[in-house]
């Protein structure tokens, strides 16, 4: 599985390359997150601009990837969805459940946001 990977100071933005969303390219891509996690980047942005073709079955581990991701304090954000992909999301509602920005700026603000809250959050528990 192929990916560009585009790491910023606070977060990664990881850019399959393939057009297909299947169960090997979200298995790859939560592999690609604990690899990434393990060099100190926690908050990802997925761009899925390349990809105009997904599997129902798949969706339900990017879910799973969402929940790891907020469980663990960081972030996660899916941009740059096709209009197909984005019609499968939103007939299952899970637009609902994952968090999906339109734009790339979008879920840059997502991520940023998501920090600020953490650390106020974690300020007010000390």
């Amino acid at each position: 599985m192929e990916f560009k990977i585009d790491t910023k100071p606070t977060y990664s933005i990881i850019t399959p390359i393939d057009a297909h969303i299947d169960a090997n390219m979200t298995a790859a891509l939560s592999q690609k997150c604990d690899e990434l996690a393990k060099s100190g980047s926690t908050n990802y942005i997925i761009d899925l601009q390349h990809c105009t073709v997904a599997d129902n079955t798949a969706f339900d581990d990017l879910v799973q990837m969402h929940e790891n991701c907020y469980n663990n304090s960081q972030s996660l954000v899916f941009t740059g969805l096709q209009d197909g992909v984005l019609q499968q999301l939103q007939a299952q509602e899970l637009d609902m459940v994952l968090n999906v920005a339109p734009k790339m700026i979008e879920a840059v603000d997502i991520v940023s946001m998501e920090i600020l809250e953490r650390d106020l959050f974690g300020e007010n528990e000390e």
